[in-house]
């Protein structure tokens, strides 16, 4: 840790102090900017590079994540992750949701298993079998159009969607909402808010 955590109001530290970010998972303001800060992630924005950092666009900035992602959202811009298959089977199963929440909107994954981001109002996709990004072509410098439908209430747990980039590429994918409790998650915005709106009513 250190580096940009450093610099959110914790009590001045030396680097060696910080420890690890799972002594610091209450904190929301450490955990989103470790959200991608993981040893062990290749970060294919920067061939191959393992960093917690990505190119901006259209800048082309080498930013933090954490910084990037607050720029995007400054502008209303939407953002996608393409994940790989290891993506979120860490120990730290709640922030691997809750951080990605944080700074991304949406994610591409190449499994259907990873529906821990819909809990957190995170809309997941699963690429078809013997596809990614790479098989497909797709650099995460181009612009998407995901043509789900119109109203939230129209989407169906598993529906095909289709996927089309400012390149002119056409690719489909299937949401990951498996069961209509969690597609209802996504509607209220997560598991908190859907809860306390259901409490609410009572």
């Amino acid at each position: 840790m250190g580096g940009k955590v450093g610099e959110i109001g914790l009590r001045k530290k030396e680097n060696r102090d910080f420890n690890t970010y799972g002594s610091r998972r209450g904190n929301d303001e450490v955990m989103a900017r470790g959200a991608f800060a993981n040893i062990r992630l290749v970060n294919k924005l920067l061939k191959g590079e393992f960093s917690p950092k990505i190119i901006h666009v259209p800048t082309g900035d080498k930013l933090n994540v954490y910084d990037a992602a607050m720029k995007y959202k400054a502008t209303g811009q939407d953002t996608i992750i393409f994940a790989g298959s290891d993506y979120g089977r860490g120990s730290s199963r709640d922030w691997a949701a809750k951080g990605p929440m944080l700074v991304v909107q949406i994610h591409l994954n190449t499994i259907a298993s990873r529906e821990n981001p819909v809990g957190m109002g995170v809309i997941t996709f699963c690429f078809k079998a013997g596809e990614d990004a790479d098989t497909l072509g797709l650099t995460g410098l181009e612009r998407y159009t995901i043509h789900l439908p119109s109203k939230i209430c129209e989407i169906r747990a598993g529906q095909d969607v289709t996927i089309t980039t400012d390149t002119r590429k056409s690719f489909t994918c299937s949401v990951r909402f498996n069961t209509k409790v969690k597609l209802a998650y996504f509607n209220h915005g997560a598991i908190l808010p859907f809860i306390i709106q259901n409490l609410n009513k009572e």
